[in-house]
């Protein structure tokens, strides 16, 4: 049990643990791990891992190809950020729609997740068909971050149901699997250059139905859990309790920089790096280091303290912003290092900021904090996205990536208690 130190009183004492949310961060919370239940079937961690890294493919996709879409369809610099945007509002909308109709509590969320799957795969494939379009494109770059909502955040449910006393170690290795599948649409094409730039969506697309099938087929129904709806008056603790208010402000800030690392990192690879394998292999590399970021992280959060852990990553990728103006300059090995830590720690912060939402919220409304804060924290990402792609445009990255530190920054300042609270303990 975590312990926190109560306002007037000199000594700690125990908060109540909360209940597993309905929905969760897409980076779910690392809760302290025990043994799993004795009646899950050994098959379902490993199945939840595959499917979760493959049904979260056709993330970049569209990333992942942008060179060669720009050069098929004329499409702008800023086409990427807008269309990484428009993928981070359609997830934000699903999740809101997920939560009030509490469909994964309704329904069965293995049917749930495999229906999301195949959604998502079929938007893959139509975004494909119309890439011509560039409004058409958007649209189903849209409905694919809808059905994004659908799947990870879903899979965290299963994980949830299947390993109540085990949650630790199951969200551990699931995050993981976020993140490599995220980055995978660059592996296949760094893998698969010499074929068209459609074989990654048409990929991507048989990932994810690949995913949902998996799920249905190999995961039993799990143990049903009574979950508490979707409260938008828990908005008001993210400002009034300020443990909520700590943690989920310093989220803010780790999310301020992190997709938008992830959208530049394959432009920052290319004033280095020349053709489609090298930019898209090293942007693999780069972007599935932060897996290695999550798992660290959740090894030393029970020795350390999550919000240890996510400050000392949040500050290490600060600095990585700062370091861009020579690092893009430095030696090969030493800039490819960089990007590497980068990928590290821009990610790895992201299950700890999760655990410090869900141990902080009000254990009445702990799902609810953390479905708008997670809401909240892609609206700030399609903003920074979209703001820093355009101004890429036209400014040298050297220039624009140390701005990037303003998120780790305000994060460090925002997380500020619960450090000290950390210290007392």
């Amino acid at each position: 049990m975590r312990v926190f130190c109560t306002a007037g009183q000199g000594r700690l004492q125990p908060r109540p643990r909360a209940t597993v949310p309905t929905l969760r961060h897409p980076h779910a919370p690392r809760l302290n791990a025990a043994a799993p239940p004795a009646d899950a079937p050994r098959r379902v961690l490993p199945t939840l891992v595959l499917a979760q890294l493959a049904g979260t493919s056709p993330w970049f996709a569209v990333n992942a190809v942008m060179p060669e879409l720009q050069r098929a369809h004329g499409y702008s610099e800023a086409a990427v950020g807008t269309l990484s945007s428009a993928l981070q509002l359609g997830f934000i909308a699903g999740t809101l729609v997920f939560a009030l109709l509490a469909l994964a509590d309704r329904f069965s969320a293995r049917r749930l997740f495999l229906i999301s799957t195949l959604g998502a795969a079929a938007c893959t494939l139509a975004a494909a068909a119309l890439a011509h379009s560039y409004a058409g494109l958007l649209l189903w770059r849209v409905l694919t971050g809808f059905c994004l909502a659908g799947i990870y955040p879903v899979g965290m449910k299963l994980a949830a149901l299947w390993f109540p006393r085990g949650l630790g170690t199951a969200l551990g290795w699931l995050i993981g699997a976020l993140v490599l599948g995220s980055a995978s649409p660059y592996l296949l094409r760094a893998v698969g250059a010499a074929l068209p730039w459609q074989s990654v969506f048409i990929a991507v697309a048989a990932l994810a139905a690949l995913a949902g099938v998996a799920v249905v087929a190999l995961i039993p129904e799990p143990p049903p859990r009574a979950a508490a709806p979707l409260r938008l008056a828990a908005l008001a603790s993210l400002w009034r309790d300020v443990r909520t208010r700590a943690s989920v402000f310093g989220y803010f800030g780790h999310m301020w920089e992190l997709y938008t690392v992830w959208v530049l990192m394959p432009l920052a690879l290319a004033t280095r790096l020349q053709g489609a394998v090298a930019v898209s292999g090293w942007a693999f590399v780069a972007l599935g280091a932060g897996a290695l970021g999550c798992v660290l992280g959740g090894l030393l959060a029970p020795r350390f303290g999550s919000a240890r852990v996510a400050g000392t990553q949040l500050a290490v990728s600060g600095l990585c912003c700062l370091a861009a103006p020579w690092m893009l300059v430095a030696p090969l090995p030493v800039f490819l290092a960089w990007l590497v830590l980068w990928g590290i720690t821009v990610a790895g912060d992201s299950p700890q900021f999760s655990a410090l939402t869900a141990a902080n919220a009000p254990r009445e409304a702990v799902g609810s904090v953390l479905t708008l804060s997670n809401s909240i924290g892609f609206a700030i990402s399609a903003l920074s996205i979209e703001l820093f792609v355009r101004l890429a445009a036209t400014h040298s990255l050297a220039l624009l990536l140390p701005w990037l530190a303003l998120g780790p920054l305000l994060g460090l300042i925002a997380l500020r208690p619960l450090l000290r609270l950390q210290q007392r303990a």
